[in-house]
């Protein structure tokens, strides 16, 4: 593919993260090239090469040479997929982001799907890896992620965490995502009232890695509530902590009358008792929480003119 015309604002801007890609990057590209010729629309191809240590970028770099709608992003090192789309949305111009992440592998072929949804009036459209090729324990585990997940968010997706996702520039730059926030993109979406739908995509065939280590199912369930007190309780964090410091505190309370009535009729001694230590530590506990929430209440009345908690989709006759 030898094509040297290119636009200055191209409409669409498909962005790919590749970590040790080299086999499979020129098999990619020409699937997204052609793909997006028979779209019809400009097009640029933004590879973002995320601290690879094969030759990725070297191939990259042949690529670019025979095709100025190529653009290659090179990152010092590995930072992870939400710093490699903050990359590509940087150094692109298209106004329709299209990203793949090269670790999911799926089949490019399928995104006019996607963008004839968008077109439809939806806001985000997220991929449904169908039907998936990699390992049965990484099904499952996504299946128990997207459960919890659906369930602390209200919504109704399979993959949430798929790598595909085909939006618009303006919902991108109105999310705050980083660091492992980037696989809950839908989720965020959705809380700022854009319209979130899936779209199925075929899975290629090859090696996928595979999740096998506790750490990574603990960083998941934290990530899963970090992503449920920010999208219920980011702007009224006393309703979250100063619930479970009531809770802990009148726990607490129940068992200090308990002892001390227990003591004003004579049943018995109750100093040393762990009861007694159980009771003044849920005291403690709940206290320090509500007192969080309030600091946390007042850093945000502080900043309430910095806070925007209202999306604008269009206004009429400005």
């Amino acid at each position: 593919m030898n094509s040297k015309t290119s636009e200055k604002f191209p409409k669409i801007s498909f962005i790919v993260s590749l970590y040790n890609f080299a086999e499979s990057v020129g098999v990619l590209y020409e699937s997204a090239a052609t793909t997006m010729e028979k779209v019809g629309e400009s097009f640029e191809l933004v590879f973002v090469d995320d601290g690879s240590t094969d030759t990725t970028y070297e191939e990259l770099v042949i690529i670019a040479e025979k095709d100025n709608r190529v653009r290659v992003v090179k990152m010092r090192s590995t930072f992870g997929e939400a710093a490699a789309l903050d990359a590509g949305l940087r150094y692109s111009k298209g106004e329709h982001i299209v990203y793949l992440s090269g670790r999911v592998r799926v089949n490019p072929e399928e995104i006019p799907k996607f963008l004839k949804k968008l077109a439809n009036g939806n806001d985000l459209v997220v991929g449904r890896r169908y039907p998936r090729r990699d390992s049965v324990l990484n099904r499952w585990v996504s299946w128990v992620f997207n459960t919890m997940v659906n369930r602390l968010s209200r919504m109704r997706l399979h993959d949430i965490n798929s790598g595909v996702i085909v939006t618009t520039r303006n919902v991108l730059e109105r999310i705050s995502f980083y660091g492992d926030l980037y696989n809950f993109i839908p989720v965020l979406a959705g809380q700022q009232g854009y319209r979130v739908v899936e779209e199925n995509i075929e899975q290629l065939s090859g090696s996928f890695r595979t999740s096998r280590y506790p750490r990574e199912y603990l960083r998941r369930l934290l990530d899963i509530v970090t992503v449920f007190f920010l999208t219920r309780y980011s702007k009224k964090p006393i309703h979250f902590l100063g619930f479970l410091g009531t809770v802990f505190m009148l726990g607490g309370l129940g068992i200090e009358l308990y002892l001390f009535v227990y003591r004003i009729l004579g049943m018995g001694p109750i100093a040393g008792r762990p009861l007694l230590i159980l009771g003044a530590l849920l005291l403690v506990i709940g206290i320090q929480m509500i007192s969080i929430g309030l600091l946390g209440e007042m850093l945000i009345f502080t900043h309430a003119g910095d806070i925007e908690e209202y999306n604008i989709q269009t206004i009429i006759n400005e």
